[in-house]
């Protein structure tokens, strides 16, 4: 498990260099929780755990019977499937009816048979069960794959052997080697490194992509061989399970003496071990008990606003069918009171309860239970089992889709349940992580300001964007920002004789590096007029860090495991500059620089002294070297604003220059760090590293404080030196993917566990935010006070903070003006709490923008709890890593990423796409057609059961309410089953009103999901009212036309099975026509359905009228009805009458009222878009969403800017930069 590849760096005794990471306790910024201000206690049910060391059989037995480390994500297992899965199925108001109805089927009472009543409940339900579980067994199988990982385990004597995941247990010794994950909690023992320290990234944890430094108790760092645990025994007491990342309690007992445990020992599940070879550690916590799963909820049984709506929708049915039931039981008990002793020729043969005279109000009761079973046709039993298999086969389409596959890890969308398929055309909201959702952790060195000169002719994806709208678009037209994007000219002209010259070059082939400036490249910046300063800026770049180099035994080339992107891209800039960092021991680190001397290549060491790292609250990074010719230099480089505040008089020379550039460097996207430096004098640093070394040691709460004290006493007078830009990559299409989702008038959240200024950094390179937006900043600051006074001083504190900004947000004239909200993790856990979340809640819904920042995973379940709840609208949440499973679980909708960090979002997740950039196709093409489709479907299953339903309730009442249907049992049947479902599922497949590209082209279209235009009220009482007309036309048009005319050669008038069939006929026409004219996209699909139906219906009567099971229906339609004239005129006048008001009101709806979709329809049929450009353009420019993020929002305001410089500028001015590659 190699320890000798990386032996020397292995030596590294890190402790000596750091300064806040080890040795510290855990400061109240990074304890997330209730007790976060002012106190340690960590939260939990006690302190009772007992771990003993190297002997895992104690803890499988009782009392402690700790559980495994198997982990499941599953919603049944094989115990509960069965009862789960069938309450699932239940908690359907029309499922609950049929298996009311298929018991009563065994009773006398029942019209039907047992098999006709059960055997289509059992086949629904049965499906839907089959459709659970196999979704349900795809998330096992990547359970699966998770709980068979492997790790080194101690089997006894000092010997190691590979287990997985899942036979771990509480005590087990484990051996981590580089790049793996923890599989559980652990406590860290040693590691290859010989002070006990370990790099750790805890990116699938809080989100952070900076690694965090642990280090091992000093008691432990013997074991560092295998061999060394054949006799290791030690007892851990610590805290019980529970869900705080950040705080750990806990002793050791080893070689009879106790050692307090703190955070800083521990290695949590789903982390990963960077920069370091190896680690041994014990299990502390395994499976459930870790404490990212504590972190987790069960997974939810989701179901959509739709579904919720349609089992409303059935209640009402059941009303109506109860009501009709009623009516018809009435009716019969009169009946049965007052005329049948007369009618001498019904009477029945043996006296039974069912119809006796005697006792009318016993058989109207009994007549209710026959009626209610009689017209449950109204309730379409077929609805559910339909809409599932369209909801399976609109998934399988979703995971086909070829625009959603990404060729880099050949991973497809992938939608893991199908029940939520039309909520993707209905978000509100969207809460997304940050890391590795919208970022892939990779920095592009761009820019750099030095000496009050800027270097770098490269324009960001903002700056070219905005020139380009600007040439393509006039002063009073806005051109859609996909026209930008995909404008590839070489030059640009603005105005008369203004040009952008965009050079179409290729992309840098060196990751981390895409800077173009021939004054500093190849040596050229030794020719520069400030050739000293920028010597001095390479150097910062290349020692001012914490990074390793490794080299490439292969190839031989270096590569830098840095503690963040920024620093390994500050140090590729560094080598391609010609100052390459090669080498670190102890106490120096080496460089090779180029063009510095005469002789070539030229290798310096410089010592040293002391490392005072980045955090956040420091916001800068300096470190204190001596260089060959005995000087002390202090490099210090960090945000802006606390570099300017610490510069000497002397040393600000080139300040309002670099200001500007920063300036600049921010409009353009780019994240930006001032660099400087300074002299120190032998004496000054002397009496000050004592007093540095005294801090350092020192024991106690207030240890922290001490070293920022005097470090900041060092980091004083400082002479700027110039300022870097890098541009954050962002994964691609995310801007894009960003602006388009705003213009569908999306609202974006991002949850992420970083730092405030990272997340701004992001919230600024996705274009959530911009130059010009007012933030309003949450946040709580740490007093002296007690706990208690320290609590309730943060609550007061961040209520006047919350009411001054909605104060903001309401006094604020300028309709254009956007405010952005931005909250960190301590403040957020008061603003959660009952007497503040809907005042945090309405000042998050003013502003434009929201950006939560250190917020633990139970902090993001939380927040999209408060948003789903209080908005009462439908939420997304987005993310990679298991930090985001809470959240994935409790938004209406979870979106897990694919990516390189594990698979724990995407198991917990209902749809998994590659890249957060396919989220725009997944909602605005698939989201938008699944809610049409859905929404259209249940509403024609609606319309066509109450078209036919109620028909035979009005013979029912034609006919003396005698429980006698016009209709034969197998048409009946035959109604559902076959000759209306197949066009209805074809709807739910495969109906556009608009193509892919179009839905991408009008982003507004996106909107009538949200708005719910296809499902309120007024739609679907339309949809019902159609449906009683057409009832009314059918019936009553049949029995006047058919009362007292002859219909054959001979005379003879119809008989019930004559009108029967004809009125079946009709209702089949005019279903099926009413179908025909909903549809807006035709395929042969939906042509063989539609029409095959009806070719179906005259099929079957032909075969069942030749059969003798037919009786009165024999031969109905060779020798009835086909030769009359009169049934062909009435099919073709009563399919016309039905379909006459739904014609009529399309019409009318197109002509003078139309929606988006029907503008589009009319343009795209007369072929506008391509005869009329213009108008097209000027369409989809209005086909937006005001919105006032997202990149058109931020190249809107970048085009004033430039517009503005313009007017300063001679004609003749030519702008020259080189693309950016997107």
């Amino acid at each position: 498990m190699g320890r000798t590849g990386g032996r020397r760096r292995d030596r590294l005794r890190w402790s000596k260099l750091y300064t806040f990471s080890c040795f510290r306790t855990p400061s109240t910024d990074e304890v997330a929780g209730p007790s976060a201000v002012g106190s340690t206690a960590v939260g939990g049910p006690g302190f009772s755990r007992v771990v003993y060391c190297n002997n895992p059989v104690l803890h499988r037995q009782k009392p402690l019977k700790y559980p495994t480390n198997y982990i499941s994500t599953t919603k049944y297992n094989i115990l509960t499937f069965l009862p789960k899965a069938i309450f699932e199925q239940f908690r359907r108001v029309a499922n609950l009816y049929f298996l009311l109805t298929a018991i009563l089927s065994f009773t006398p009472v029942c019209p039907f048979s047992a098999v006709s009543m059960v055997a289509p409940l059992a086949f629904v339900v049965g499906l839907s069960m089959i459709k659970e579980g196999v979704e349900d067994w795809r998330r096992f199988m990547q359970d699966m794959k998770v709980n068979n990982r492997k790790v080194a385990v101690h089997k006894g004597d000092g010997e190691f052997e590979y287990r997985h995941w899942e036979d771990l247990g509480v005590g087990d010794v484990v051996k981590v080697e580089k790049d793996q994950f923890f599989p559980a909690d652990l406590l860290l023992l040693s590691s290859s490194y010989e002070d006990g320290i370990c790099y750790v990234e805890t990116m699938n944890l809080d989100g952070e992509t900076n690694l965090k430094v642990k280090r091992s108790l000093e008691v432990t760092l013997p074991l560092e061989e295998d061999e060394s645990f054949k006799d290791f025994r030690a007892v851990i007491r610590c805290e019980d399970p529970n869900p705080s990342l950040y705080t750990f309690v806990g002793n050791l007992e080893y070689e009879r003496q106790i050692y307090a445990i703190d955070p800083f020992q521990i290695l949590l599940r789903d982390s990963k071990l960077r920069n370091t070879s190896f680690i041994y550690g014990v299990v502390i916590f395994t499976g459930h008990d870790s404490k990212v799963m504590q972190n987790s909820t069960e997974s939810p049984s989701k179901r959509s606003t739709i579904e919720k709506k349609m089992d409303l929708i059935i209640y009402i049915l059941f009303t109506v069918l109860v009501l009709i039931s009623l009516i018809s039981s009435i009716g019969f008990a009169v009946r049965m009171k007052y005329d049948l002793p007369n009618w001498w020729y019904l009477q029945p043969k043996q006296a039974n309860k069912l119809d006796d005279p005697t006792r009318p109000a016993l058989s109207g009761i009994f007549h209710l239970i026959t009626a209610l079973i009689l017209y449950g046709y109204l309730i379409p039993i077929s609805l559910y089992v339909s809409i599932e298999l369209v909801k399976v086969l609109q998934a399988h389409f979703i995971n086909q889709d070829i625009h959603m596959f990404d060729e880099d890890t050949g991973n497809t969308a992938q939608a893991r349940t199908s029940n939520l398929n039309e909520e993707l055309g209905q978000v509100h909201t969207i809460l997304s992580d940050k890391t590795g959702t919208l970022t892939c952790n990779q920095m592009d060195f761009l820019k750099c300001s030095i000496a009050g000169v800027s270097y770098g002719v490269g324009s960001s994806e903002v700056e070219i964007a905005a020139v380009k709208q600007m040439a393509s678009g006039a002063d009073d037209q806005e051109i859609p920002i996909q026209d930008v994007w995909e404008n590839n000219e070489d030059e640009i002209q603005l105005v008369e004789g203004v040009t952008f010259s965009v050079g179409n070059t290729q992309k840098s082939s060196i990751k981390g590096f895409s800077f173009e400036d021939d004054r500093l490249m190849q040596g050229n910046w030794t020719r520069e007029p400030n050739s000293s300063t920028i010597l001095l800026f390479f150097r910062i770049l290349a020692l001012c860090h914490t990074a390793i180099p490794e080299v490439n035994e292969a190839t031989g080339a270096l590569s830098y495991e840095a503690e963040s992107p920024d620093e390994g891209a500050f140090l590729v800039a560094a080598r391609e500059f010609g100052f390459e960092f090669f080498k670190r021991t102890q106490s120096s680190v080496f460089i090779r620089e180029k063009f510095t001397s005469s002789n070539g290549i030229t290798e310096r060491e410089f010592k040293v002294l002391n490392l005072l790292e980045f955090n956040s609250k420091r916001k800068r990074m300096s470190v204190i070297l001596r260089d060959e010719d005995g000087q002390i230099l202090l490099l210090c480089k960090g945000a802006d604003s606390i570099i300017f505040e610490r510069l000497a008089k002397n040393g600000r020379l080139y300040e309002a220059d670099t200001s500007k550039h920063l300036n600049d460097y921010g409009e353009a996207g780019l994240r930006t760090l001032a660099l400087s430096y300074r002299v120190l004098e032998e004496s000054e640093y002397s009496s000050w590293n004592a007093e540095f070394l005294k801090a350092k040691i020192s024991i106690g709460p207030d240890r922290e404080l001490q070293l920022e004290r005097v470090s900041d006493l060092i980091e004083r007078d400082l002479i700027l030196v110039g300022a870097t830009a890098v541009e954050d990559k962002l994964q691609k299409g995310v801007p894009q993917c960003i602006d388009r989702l705003a213009q569908a008038g999306l609202k974006i959240w991002v949850l992420t566990g970083d730092k405030m200024e990272t997340a701004i950094n992001i919230g600024y390179a996705c274009s959530l935010l911009r130059q010009g937006m007012k933030r309003i900043c949450l946040s709580i600051v740490t007093g002296d006070q007690v706990a208690q006074d320290a609590k309730k001083a943060a609550k007061e504190s961040l209520m006047l903070q919350i009411t001054n900004g909605s104060q903001m947000v309401k006094l604020e004239k300028d309709p254009d003006a956007a405010f952005a909200l931005i909250i960190d993790g301590k403040a957020l856990t008061f603003a959660l709490e009952d007497d503040m979340k809907h005042m945090f809640l309405n000042l998050a819904i003013e502003c434009a923008s929201v950006i939560c920042c250190r917020v633990s995973p139970k902090q993001k379940a939380l927040v999209t709890r408060l948003v789903k709840e209080g908005i009462g609208k439908i939420t997304l949440a987005i993310g990679d890593g298991a930090n985001d499973v809470g959240m994935i679980q409790e938004a209406d909708i979870g979106v897990g990423i694919s990516g390189v960090e594990g698979m724990q979002a995407v198991m917990a997740s209902d749809f998994s796409i590659s890249q957060f950039q396919f989220l725009e196709r997944l909602l605005l093409v698939h989201g938008h057609w699944c809610y049409k489709r859905i929404a259209q479907m249940i509403c024609y299953f609606f319309y066509k059961n109450i078209a036919f339903g109620l028909t035979i309730f009005y013979f029912e009442a034609f006919a003396g309410f005698s429980g006698q249907s016009v209709y034969d049992d197998s048409f009946m049947l035959l109604f559902n089953v076959v000759l209306t479902s197949l066009p209805v599922i074809s709807l739910g497949v495969f109906e556009q009103d608009v193509s892919s590209e179009i839905c991408l082209q009008f982003p507004a279209l996106y909107q009538q999901g949200p708005k719910n235009l296809f499902f309120d009220w007024y739609r679907i009482l339309g949809w019902m009212a159609n449906g009683l007309y057409a009832s009314l036309a059918i019936f009553f048009l049949n029995i006047c036309i058919f009362y007292d005319q002859a219909i054959r050669s001979g005379g003879q008038t119809a008989d019930m099975a004559a009108v029967g069939t004809t009125m079946f006929t009709c209702i089949v026409w005019a279903v099926n026509m009413q179908i025909a004219l909903t549809m807006s996209h035709f395929t042969w699909i939906q042509h063989l359905f539609v029409w095959g139906s009806v070719v179906t219906w005259y099929l079957f009567i032909i075969v069942f009228g030749s059969t003798l099971m037919s009786h009165n229906y024999y031969q109905i339609l060779l020798e009835v009805l086909g030769p009359a004239p009169l049934y062909w005129a009435a099919t073709l006048l009563v399919t016309a009458a039905c379909n006459m008001p739904y014609l009529i009101h399309i019409s009318y709806q197109r002509s003078c009222n139309p929606l988006d979709h029907h503008v589009i329809q009319e343009i795209k049929y007369l072929r506008k878009d391509v005869e009329d450009q213009t108008m097209w353009k000027r369409e989809r420019s209005k086909a937006r969403q005001r919105t006032k993020i997202g990149f058109t929002a931020r190249v809107d305001a970048k085009i004033k800017q430039i517009r503005g410089k313009l007017h300063k500028k001679a004609p003749s001015l030519t702008i020259h930069t080189v693309s950016w590659d997107t």
